[in-house]
């Protein structure tokens, strides 16, 4: 095995955020850009000789090349084996099943999750722990600092692997294995669910779905699930094959970019009863009704709420979790139910200690990502699931479960409010000036209003016991409503400025208003506070959500 030593320079940027390195392909095509994160992660690892790792993607562009210089990175690091989703395909709640099940060392993702994909758009990867889960910020800073001062990567000379069929080779003394992308991950979820009920419900000629896949990942796990081991129809997957750009699309499942699915299930002609979309990694979901969206923070109360009625979870909860921004629908749920309910910053990573912990079981974030102890990601097929069962169950539309819902526990009206592509300077200014606001904010009123607190955010984890620093301002008022502002990490262009807006309403004559016109008040403040139009230029948000 003839391992090359190449001598390079630091990148600058290459710093990881909230779910690794994200960055245009053009950028991670500039000759030794891939190659030295990569060198990055294996140095900051420790005891990877002779040990597996797992290696896939979403199947973006960029993704197949990518993986054949990581395999020869993997060989030059010492790994004894990896385990590659046949084609490079390999969904992000797949990769976190595949490496628990196999007692892998560790894996690499590589995906940049619900954005766009192309020549001209986005690529990202991250490495997941032991545990399958995320990275921690621990490890990430390191791989930064590592990146900062790197001189030379390490690659083994060796032709491409085939990734198109099933099968074990070799480079030099490393196995590859290509791997059937979909099977752990399916045996998985079916021992959760009660897959013969959610089959007779899909076999039913007055229920019908669909289920939109946004030519993303998960396209082949739902033709594999849904319509193989479940019996759905055929045609109940659109969109079901993978494509470098997506299609053209977006692969966000929410209802600007998911728009057809959504008047479909507005469409009385069109017969179906329930909709749903995943994302690029197939991470995140959509939950539609007939003529109804269900909100990412109503899903995760609602599902929290009706853990009876399956399998896996029917004993009980150990407790809940959500992030900051998320609204706070499941902590009424957990304080009927007497359980914790931990409020993290955002970023799936914050999670996991708490899932190994055994301190929760579900995990949500409003960003339309939710899931369970099962893996240590978010999983968009296991929400879809976790819904199916449940209108198996109670034999009740989706509307009629989460009016319901908020008739018994009271309506969070939630909005999320998207400023894409900022300048990154002006973004950066608008927080700076608010975060020296926050003293003199307390006592103020708006439209008879009174704000009662406001921070930034700070996260102790009850676990482990490592702090996080702003990871969001929060301005909270008596009445109980909230105004959060939060620069995201997922983007690859200037910022993006999430505006999250919560009221809370028990009256249930109140619940039918429609959301934007109850949020109104609090967007009034929130231009107040922190001056958005005058800093950003932007007068309205390109994405409600």
């Amino acid at each position: 095995m003839n391992i090359i030593t190449v001598a390079t320079t630091p990148f600058a940027g290459q710093k990881p955020g909230t779910s690794g390195l994200r960055k245009k392909v053009k950028v991670f095509q500039q000759p030794g850009y891939l190659e030295n994160f990569v060198q990055a992660i294996f140095d900051s690892l420790s005891g990877q000789q002779g040990k597996t790792l797992v290696l896939g993607g979403d199947g973006r562009y960029f993704n197949d090349t990518a993986i054949q210089i990581i395999l020869r990175m993997a060989a030059a690091a010492g790994f004894g084996r990896v385990l590659v989703g046949c084609n490079g395909i390999l969904s992000t709640p797949a990769a976190s099943a595949v490496i628990r099940k196999q007692g892998a060392f560790g894996g690499i993702i590589l995906s940049a999750s619900h954005n766009p994909g192309g020549p001209d758009d986005d690529f990202g990867i991250k490495y997941n722990l032991e545990n399958g889960g995320p990275a921690n910020e621990t490890f990430t800073d390191a791989v930064y600092r590592r990146t900062q001062e790197i001189s030379a990567y390490r690659i083994v000379e060796a032709p491409d692997v085939d990734l198109t069929s099933l099968g074990e080779t070799r480079i030099g003394s490393m196995q590859v294995c290509i791997i059937n992308p979909v099977a752990d991950y399916a045996e998985l979820l079916e021992s959760l669910f009660d897959f013969d009920r959610i089959a007779g419900l899909l076999a039913r000629p007055e229920f019908r779905m669909r289920f939109d896949a946004m030519h993303a990942v998960n396209g082949p796990y739902a033709h594999a699930i849904l319509e193989g081991r479940l019996g759905a129809p055929k045609g109940t997957v659109i969109n079901g094959t993978p494509l470098p750009d997506f299609g053209g699309g977006h692969p966000d499942p929410n209802p600007v970019y998911a728009a057809e699915l959504v008047s479909a299930l507005a469409d009385a002609q069109s017969g179906l009863s329930f909709g749903a979309a995943s994302d690029g990694d197939g991470d995140r979901n959509m939950i539609v009704g007939r003529g109804f969206i269900v909100s990412p923070s109503d899903s995760l109360a609602v599902i929290a709420a009706n853990y009876k009625l399956i399998p896996a979870y029917a004993k009980g909860l150990s407790g809940v979790a959500r992030s900051m921004p998320t609204s706070c629908a499941v902590d009424r749920v957990a304080a009927e139910m007497g359980i914790p309910c931990y409020e993290t910053p955002t970023g799936w990573k914050y999670f996991g200690t708490l899932l190994d912990a055994g301190k929760a079981t579900l995990c949500g974030e409003e960003s339309a990502g939710t899931g369970s102890n099962h893996v240590r990601e978010k999983d968009g097929l296991w929400a879809v699931l976790y819904w199916l069962n449940i209108l198996a169950v109670r034999d009740e539309p989706v509307e009629q479960i989460v009016r319901e819902h908020w008739r018994r526990f009271g309506r969070n009206i939630y909005s999320r409010h998207d400023y894409e592509g900022i300048e990154t300077a002006k973004a950066e200014t608008l927080m700076d000036e608010l975060r020296k606001k926050l003293p003199t904010l307390i006592g103020m009123e708006c439209d008879g209003m009174r704000i009662e607190a406001a921070d930034d955010f700070c996260y102790i984890d009850p676990v482990d016991g490592s702090r996080s620093d702003k990871q969001g301002i929060r301005i909270l008022l008596e009445n109980g409503s909230r105004v959060v502002f939060r620069l995201s990490g997922t983007g690859t262009e200037g910022a993006t400025l999430r505006l999250y807006l919560e009221r809370y309403e028990a009256d249930a004559s109140r619940h039918t208003i429609p959301t934007q016109e109850s949020l109104a008040p609090l967007v009034a403040l929130a231009e107040k506070v922190a001056r958005i139009v005058p800093i950003t230029g932007r007068k309205a948000p390109d994405v409600i959500s």
